[in-house]
């Protein structure tokens, strides 16, 4: 029975990765922050499998990381924790250099003084790519220029875990993941703020919503898609990197356009844009090719007209009150 040792669980993709290595029979262990409020409701109901479990941690305290390891002895460990939310990075640039770049280093560490033999993945990011001068699509071989400290943050990890294959021979390898979303998806993302928008327009919750630049192009998937990408970047012969996207680009507009569309209504009419929005420096467009995962087989289910339609009936049937980021209705 492979053993998998997850960092970020209780996040979108943590959740599903912990949900598909189950279900292929390996023995799962997350690591998960303590916090003053619960945040493991997407794998509440994983606690009922006898093989899976958790570790308090945090991967700035290489203590704590290092302990996990040593009592779990994973085969592999799937690093999925980060700060992740990019506009946040610019107000808390240290924090998220630290947990994103230095966090991968406190693991990278350990296995290699106490667990060479333990396969690592890293989930890089499409941020990475940020104003490249390359074309787009890109590919692995394109210009990486990043526009946030999120996007330096998981550049410094991607090289990281070059160095320690090159330099040590760990098994280390990363999948530059583009835009993928869900009805898990964390709500202070755009495509959960619009069809929980949606949602808190048809419940009558608001008049409208704020957005920031809708011009901005994104390649979405869904998570379910990409989680099976990561844990096959790991069953390889030998440590590679490899970009996971759909090749498809569309703008935040025309997502916009097509959820309100589900329910008959016209866009324009609900949204504003809020200069507040902005981030100080913007990437105007990211499409991927994955080319090379797609020669191993992988090939993603959800197109983002499919993921964006689940998402937004997820969000109408369980919505479950008025998000503070709205414009309440004027009494």
């Amino acid at each position: 029975m492979k053993r998998a040792l997850i960092t970020g669980i209780t996040g979108q993709d943590g959740s599903y990765l912990a949900e598909l290595l189950l279900e292929k029979g390996y023995e799962v262990r997350g690591t998960i922050r303590r916090s003053s409020h619960f945040n493991t409701s997407r794998i509440d109901d994983l606690f009922e499998n006898e093989r899976f479990g958790t570790y308090y941690a945090d991967l700035m305290d290489p203590i704590s990381i290092g302990n996990a390891i040593s009592d779990f002895a994973p085969d592999e460990i799937y690093n999925l924790g980060a700060m992740s939310y990019v506009k946040v990075s610019f107000d808390i640039p240290a924090f998220t250099i630290q947990t994103n770049a230095v966090g991968l280093l406190n693991i990278l560490e350990y296995v290699r003084g106490h667990a060479p033999q333990t396969k690592i993945y890293q989930a890089s990011s499409s941020e990475m790519f940020g104003a490249s001068r390359s074309k787009p699509p890109f590919n692995e071989q394109s210009e990486f220029r990043p526009q946030s400290p999120y996007g330096v943050a998981k550049l410094a990890a991607f090289h990281l875990m070059r160095n320690y294959r090159e330099g040590y021979g760990l098994f280390a390898a990363t999948g530059i993941l583009f835009n993928h979303e869900s009805p898990r998806r964390g709500e202070v993302f755009v495509t959960r703020k619009i069809t929980r928008g949606v949602a808190a327009i048809l419940k009558g919750k608001t008049k409208k919503l704020e957005f920031g630049n809708l011009d901005s192009v994104r390649d979405w998937g869904h998570s379910k898609d990409y989680v099976k990408a990561i844990h096959l970047i790991l069953q390889q012969e030998k440590p590679d990197e490899y970009i996971v996207a759909t090749g498809e680009a569309h703008s935040i507009k025309e997502a916009l356009e097509f959820c309100f569309n589900e329910v008959g209504l016209n866009w324009k009419d609900y949204v504003e844009t809020n200069p507040r929005y902005f981030r100080p420096n913007e990437v105007p467009y990211l499409q991927g090719d994955a080319s090379r995962i797609r020669a191993l087989g992988w090939k993603p289910e959800y197109g983002w007209k499919e993921t964006l339609r689940e998402m937004l009936q997820h969000d109408i049937e369980h919505f479950d009150g008025f998000p503070s980021r709205f414009r309440k209705i004027e009494k």
